[in-house]
Protein backbone atom coordinates (compact mmCIF):
# COMPACT_ATOMS: atom_id res chain seq x y z
CA UNK A 1 0.00 0.00 0.00
CA UNK A 2 1.65 3.34 -1.28
CA UNK A 3 0.37 6.74 -0.85
CA UNK A 4 1.47 9.23 -3.03
CA UNK A 5 0.50 12.64 -1.63
CA UNK A 6 0.09 15.78 -3.96
CA UNK A 7 0.59 19.40 -3.50
CA UNK A 8 0.27 22.61 -5.84
CA UNK A 9 1.91 25.90 -4.47
CA UNK A 10 2.49 29.36 -5.11
CA UNK A 11 4.72 31.40 -2.91
CA UNK A 12 3.32 29.40 0.21
CA UNK A 13 6.96 28.90 2.29
CA UNK A 14 5.85 29.85 5.31
CA UNK A 15 3.18 26.98 5.15
CA UNK A 16 4.56 24.17 2.88
CA UNK A 17 7.43 22.94 5.52
CA UNK A 18 4.97 22.42 8.36
CA UNK A 19 2.27 20.56 5.50
CA UNK A 20 5.62 18.54 4.07
CA UNK A 21 6.69 17.55 7.86
CA UNK A 22 3.42 16.46 8.59
CA UNK A 23 2.88 13.72 5.57
CA UNK A 24 6.61 12.63 5.05
CA UNK A 25 6.43 9.74 7.46
CA UNK A 26 3.86 8.35 5.65
CA UNK A 27 4.41 9.00 2.25
CA UNK A 28 5.58 6.59 -0.47
CA UNK A 29 6.43 9.98 -2.36
CA UNK A 30 5.77 13.61 -2.42
CA UNK A 31 4.78 15.10 -5.78
CA UNK A 32 5.15 18.99 -5.23
CA UNK A 33 3.91 21.29 -8.37
CA UNK A 34 5.26 24.54 -8.05
CA UNK A 35 3.11 27.53 -9.84
CA UNK A 36 5.86 29.82 -10.41
CA UNK A 37 7.25 30.95 -6.84
CA UNK A 38 9.52 33.82 -5.98
CA UNK A 39 9.90 32.51 -2.29
CA UNK A 40 11.75 29.68 -1.14
CA UNK A 41 8.91 27.02 -1.82
CA UNK A 42 11.29 24.87 -4.05
CA UNK A 43 13.32 24.86 -1.71
CA UNK A 44 11.97 23.83 1.26
CA UNK A 45 10.05 20.59 -1.01
CA UNK A 46 14.21 19.85 -2.19
CA UNK A 47 14.82 19.57 1.34
CA UNK A 48 12.17 16.16 1.45
CA UNK A 49 13.10 14.97 -1.68
CA UNK A 50 10.22 15.47 -3.21
CA UNK A 51 9.17 14.88 -6.38
CA UNK A 52 9.33 18.78 -8.08
CA UNK A 53 7.86 20.11 -11.55
CA UNK A 54 7.13 23.87 -12.69
CA UNK A 55 4.19 25.03 -14.00
CA UNK A 56 2.41 28.12 -15.28
CA UNK A 57 0.56 29.51 -12.39
CA UNK A 58 -2.50 28.90 -14.37
CA UNK A 59 -6.00 30.62 -12.95
CA UNK A 60 -8.02 27.33 -13.01
CA UNK A 61 -5.90 25.51 -10.57
CA UNK A 62 -7.48 22.45 -10.64
CA UNK A 63 -5.27 21.69 -13.90
CA UNK A 64 -2.51 21.70 -12.14
CA UNK A 65 -3.89 19.57 -9.31
CA UNK A 66 -4.71 17.59 -12.11
CA UNK A 67 -1.25 17.28 -13.70
CA UNK A 68 0.44 16.55 -10.01
CA UNK A 69 -2.05 13.57 -9.83
CA UNK A 70 -1.09 12.60 -12.98
CA UNK A 71 2.54 12.77 -11.92
CA UNK A 72 2.05 10.67 -8.89
CA UNK A 73 2.71 6.85 -8.97
CA UNK A 74 1.19 5.41 -5.82
CA UNK A 75 -1.58 2.82 -5.38
CA UNK A 76 -3.21 5.80 -3.37
CA UNK A 77 -3.33 9.22 -3.89
CA UNK A 78 -4.12 12.33 -1.37
CA UNK A 79 -3.87 15.78 -2.62
CA UNK A 80 -3.33 18.50 -0.19
CA UNK A 81 -2.78 22.34 -0.12
CA UNK A 82 0.18 23.91 1.35
CA UNK A 83 -1.82 25.56 4.41
CA UNK A 84 -2.91 22.03 5.74
CA UNK A 85 -1.75 19.12 8.02
CA UNK A 86 -2.20 15.75 8.59
CA UNK A 87 -3.25 14.66 12.55
CA UNK A 88 -1.26 11.87 13.91
CA UNK A 89 -4.67 10.05 14.76
CA UNK A 90 -5.63 10.76 10.83
CA UNK A 91 -2.19 9.12 9.45
CA UNK A 92 -2.56 6.12 11.61
CA UNK A 93 -6.66 5.50 10.56
CA UNK A 94 -5.44 6.10 6.75
CA UNK A 95 -2.91 3.21 7.37
CA UNK A 96 -5.15 0.85 9.15
CA UNK A 97 -8.52 1.72 6.58
CA UNK A 98 -6.42 0.75 3.48
CA UNK A 99 -5.06 -2.43 4.16
CA UNK A 100 -8.58 -3.60 3.93
CA UNK A 101 -11.18 -1.65 1.83
CA UNK A 102 -13.46 -1.99 -0.96
CA UNK A 103 -13.78 2.23 -1.14
CA UNK A 104 -12.35 4.15 -4.22
CA UNK A 105 -12.49 7.59 -1.81
CA UNK A 106 -12.48 8.58 1.43
CA UNK A 107 -14.65 11.64 2.43
CA UNK A 108 -12.23 13.30 5.21
CA UNK A 109 -12.95 16.24 7.94
CA UNK A 110 -11.70 19.01 7.68
CA UNK A 111 -10.69 21.49 11.07
CA UNK A 112 -10.17 25.10 9.90
CA UNK A 113 -8.23 27.54 11.83
CA UNK A 114 -8.91 31.28 11.66
CA UNK A 115 -5.68 33.15 13.67
CA UNK A 116 -5.15 29.72 15.41
CA UNK A 117 -8.75 28.90 16.56
CA UNK A 118 -10.14 26.42 15.31
CA UNK A 119 -14.25 27.23 14.31
CA UNK A 120 -16.57 24.72 15.18
CA UNK A 121 -19.48 26.07 13.92
CA UNK A 122 -21.60 28.51 10.88
CA UNK A 123 -20.95 25.92 8.17
CA UNK A 124 -17.26 25.46 8.84
CA UNK A 125 -16.79 22.13 10.45
CA UNK A 126 -16.80 19.31 9.57
CA UNK A 127 -16.35 20.48 6.19
CA UNK A 128 -16.04 17.03 4.77
CA UNK A 129 -13.12 16.78 1.80
CA UNK A 130 -12.47 14.33 -0.67
CA UNK A 131 -8.83 14.20 -0.91
CA UNK A 132 -7.59 10.70 -0.56
CA UNK A 133 -8.28 7.55 -3.16
CA UNK A 134 -7.42 5.12 -5.19
CA UNK A 135 -5.49 6.49 -8.35
CA UNK A 136 -7.09 6.10 -11.17
CA UNK A 137 -10.02 6.19 -10.14
CA UNK A 138 -11.02 10.05 -9.60
CA UNK A 139 -10.27 13.27 -11.33
CA UNK A 140 -11.11 16.96 -11.65
CA UNK A 141 -13.05 17.50 -15.16
CA UNK A 142 -10.91 21.43 -14.71
CA UNK A 143 -13.96 23.16 -16.27
CA UNK A 144 -14.35 25.02 -13.13
CA UNK A 145 -12.46 26.22 -10.02
CA UNK A 146 -14.89 25.39 -7.86
CA UNK A 147 -14.98 21.45 -9.16
CA UNK A 148 -14.66 18.94 -6.82
CA UNK A 149 -13.33 15.33 -7.75
CA UNK A 150 -14.83 12.92 -9.12
CA UNK A 151 -14.51 9.87 -8.27
CA UNK A 152 -15.46 6.21 -9.95
CA UNK A 153 -16.71 4.32 -7.13
CA UNK A 154 -17.45 3.77 -3.62
CA UNK A 155 -16.57 6.40 -1.45
CA UNK A 156 -16.64 6.05 2.36
CA UNK A 157 -15.87 8.45 5.10
CA UNK A 158 -13.15 8.87 7.87
CA UNK A 159 -13.25 9.81 11.02
CA UNK A 160 -10.50 11.62 12.31
CA UNK A 161 -10.01 15.65 10.88
CA UNK A 162 -6.91 16.85 9.35
CA UNK A 163 -6.28 20.70 9.76
CA UNK A 164 -6.08 23.76 7.13
CA UNK A 165 -4.89 27.26 8.41
CA UNK A 166 -7.60 29.90 6.17
CA UNK A 167 -6.47 32.70 8.12
CA UNK A 168 -3.01 32.58 9.77
CA UNK A 169 -3.04 36.95 10.48
CA UNK A 170 -4.37 39.57 9.22
CA UNK A 171 -1.47 40.47 6.58
CA UNK A 172 -2.65 36.73 5.10
CA UNK A 173 -5.87 37.34 5.37
CA UNK A 174 -5.84 40.41 3.35
CA UNK A 175 -3.28 38.80 0.71
CA UNK A 176 -5.36 35.79 0.32
CA UNK A 177 -8.92 38.09 -0.10
CA UNK A 178 -7.06 40.13 -2.70
CA UNK A 179 -6.14 36.54 -4.91
CA UNK A 180 -9.34 34.93 -4.03
CA UNK A 181 -11.05 38.01 -5.88
CA UNK A 182 -8.84 38.18 -8.79
CA UNK A 183 -9.85 34.13 -9.30
CA UNK A 184 -13.50 34.95 -8.18
CA UNK A 185 -13.58 37.58 -10.52
CA UNK A 186 -12.67 36.04 -13.75
CA UNK A 187 -14.77 32.93 -13.15
CA UNK A 188 -17.90 34.94 -12.79
CA UNK A 189 -17.04 36.86 -15.67
CA UNK A 190 -16.68 33.82 -17.47
CA UNK A 191 -19.80 31.84 -16.30
CA UNK A 192 -21.89 35.10 -17.44
CA UNK A 193 -23.46 35.12 -13.26
CA UNK A 194 -26.03 37.72 -12.75
CA UNK A 195 -24.36 39.96 -10.64
CA UNK A 196 -27.83 40.63 -8.10
CA UNK A 197 -27.23 36.62 -7.91
CA UNK A 198 -23.88 37.61 -6.33
CA UNK A 199 -24.90 39.82 -3.77
CA UNK A 200 -27.97 37.97 -2.95
CA UNK A 201 -25.93 34.86 -2.27
CA UNK A 202 -23.17 36.51 -0.52
CA UNK A 203 -26.26 38.22 2.27
CA UNK A 204 -28.13 34.77 2.38
CA UNK A 205 -25.16 32.70 3.14
CA UNK A 206 -24.14 35.28 6.23
CA UNK A 207 -27.25 34.83 7.36
CA UNK A 208 -27.62 30.95 7.35
CA UNK A 209 -24.17 30.82 8.81
CA UNK A 210 -24.59 33.10 10.96
CA UNK A 211 -27.62 32.58 13.02
CA UNK A 212 -28.83 28.99 11.95
CA UNK A 213 -25.79 27.42 11.78
CA UNK A 214 -25.03 28.84 14.96
CA UNK A 215 -21.56 30.74 14.20
CA UNK A 216 -22.27 33.15 16.93
CA UNK A 217 -21.18 30.58 19.30
CA UNK A 218 -17.86 30.48 17.67
CA UNK A 219 -17.52 34.11 19.93
CA UNK A 220 -15.92 37.26 18.49
CA UNK A 221 -13.76 35.23 15.35
CA UNK A 222 -17.04 33.61 14.37
CA UNK A 223 -18.67 37.43 13.69
CA UNK A 224 -15.41 38.28 12.26
CA UNK A 225 -15.65 35.27 9.73
CA UNK A 226 -19.27 35.62 8.86
CA UNK A 227 -18.82 39.09 7.87
CA UNK A 228 -15.43 38.88 6.07
CA UNK A 229 -17.43 35.78 3.95
CA UNK A 230 -20.15 38.90 3.41
CA UNK A 231 -17.99 41.26 2.39
CA UNK A 232 -16.06 38.77 0.32
CA UNK A 233 -19.58 38.31 -1.81
CA UNK A 234 -19.91 41.94 -2.39
CA UNK A 235 -15.67 42.29 -3.29
CA UNK A 236 -17.17 40.08 -6.02
CA UNK A 237 -20.18 42.07 -7.25
CA UNK A 238 -17.80 44.89 -7.30
CA UNK A 239 -14.43 43.19 -9.32
CA UNK A 240 -17.19 41.74 -11.79
CA UNK A 241 -18.10 45.31 -12.25
CA UNK A 242 -14.36 46.13 -13.47
CA UNK A 243 -14.07 43.02 -15.53
CA UNK A 244 -17.23 44.37 -17.58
Amino acid sequence: MKISFTIIGYNESCFLKDCLNSIKDVAYEIVYVDCGSSDESVEVAKKINAKIFTRENNFNININKQFAIDNSSGDWVFYMDPDEKLSEELKKEIVSTLKNTDSCGFLIPRKNLYFGKWLRYGGKYPDKQLRLFKRGFARFECRSIHERIKVDGKVAELKNPFYHTVVRDTRHLVNKMKSYAEREGEEIKRLNKKQRDIVLRAIRRFIINYFFKLGFLDGVTGLFVAVIDLYNGLLFYFKSNELE
